[in-house]
């Protein structure tokens, strides 16, 4: 089929313009140059900011649209209209954080949305970003009638996650050593390997799927603690854990999630990652192992040659004072 990229060169866009490729589809891809530019030699590229200057895709005819990069709904809608007659199906990433709240575990496809007050917003923020890609939703919707994919992801991981949410722990685990890891062990966990999401969009695309779906895996949650135990066993023996308690991270003032990933303290942690799947899984999603995720995203990693911190993520100087301060800690326990 012929398909157009709506983004393509940073994370999961690259990927699914890999797999596209890899299918035997003719891929265009727009976006506005900043991230990789040329990446593809055997796709079509177009320069624009989606913004600005959609004029640059008028005139032409593709099967299919996979919009990876919509976060304003009147920018997602201005996108929509101007290939509303140009393109036959029109798939849409979202997130599970379109989700009005994640109070009830297991919430599936037909719970309720988040809205906002005022949907004339436009700053995303950790407050509007889920509400805002509802209205995304909305738009691609009243477009294509009948002819719109809802792609709703949770925590993608793997080869180019910039975000490193999950890139840490392989890139930490693989120093070795005495590893900090939040004593929240039995917390569910969900998370997908962008490559499995890519090749399973292409998929939906070339078939014309339809619909909302939760494209979260694996098939069953897992807790956090086999999760870490099992990267630890793929890249290094060596390294060995110290599980320290929720409230003494909170009191250290270590921040969930980006400090320290794939970390939710308390009851929010224990709905946020239970999104049913079923409806994805029964599309045909398929799920590479953990151990392969966690390998392949260290290799590439090792291919970047980062070295130190990652991003936002816990320093190693900072995970020596907390676990300092902990060990103190639990020594003054003792003596009590």
């Amino acid at each position: 089929m012929k398909l157009l990229l709506l983004g393509g060169t940073a994370f999961l866009g690259r990927h699914i313009v890999e797999s596209a490729l890899a299918r035997g589809h003719e891929v265009t891809i727009f976006h506005r140059g900043k991230t990789r530019p040329g990446l593809f030699s055997q796709a079509e590229e177009i320069l624009g900011d989606r913004e600005h200057d959609l004029h640059l895709l008028a005139g032409r005819k593709w099967d299919a649209v996979i919009d990876t990069c919509g976060y304003i709904p009147r920018i997602v809608r201005a996108s929509a209209q101007a290939l509303a007659g140009s393109v036959e199906h029109y798939t849409f990433v979202a997130s599970i954080n379109v989700y009005g709240d994640f109070k009830e575990k297991g919430i599936d496809e037909l719970y309720p949305l988040a809205t906002l007050e005022d949907p004339g917003i436009e700053e995303v923020t950790g407050e509007t970003y889920g509400p805002l890609k509802a209205l995304c939703e909305q738009e691609v919707e009243q477009a294509f009638p009948g002819k719109t994919l809802l792609v709703r992801p949770g925590l993608i991981v793997g080869p180019w996650d910039a975000s490193n949410r999950f890139t840490y722990w392989p890139y930490r685990l693989a120093q070795g050593g005495e590893v900090l890891a939040p004593d929240h062990r039995d917390m569910p966990l969900q998370w997908i390997d962008v490559r499995d999401l890519a090749e399973w969009m292409v998929r939906m695309s070339e078939t014309r799927q339809t619909g909302a779906f939760n494209a979260t895996g694996p098939q069953e949650p897992q807790p956090l603690g086999e999760v870490l135990e099992r990267c630890r066993v793929a890249l290094n023996n060596e390294a060995h854990f110290t599980w320290v308690a929720e409230d003494f991270l909170e009191k250290q003032e270590i921040q969930p999630w980006m400090q320290l990933p794939l970390w939710i303290p308390g009851e929010e942690g224990d709905a946020f990652c239970t999104v049913k799947n079923a409806k994805a899984v029964a599309a045909g999603m398929t799920f590479r192992s953990l151990e392969e995720t966690a390998r392949d995203t260290l290799a590439w990693i090792h291919g970047q040659q980062r070295e130190g911190t990652l991003g936002k993520t816990l320093s190693p100087e900072r995970e020596r004072e907390v676990l300092s301060a902990w060990h103190e800690h639990v020594k003054a326990q003792a003596v009590e």
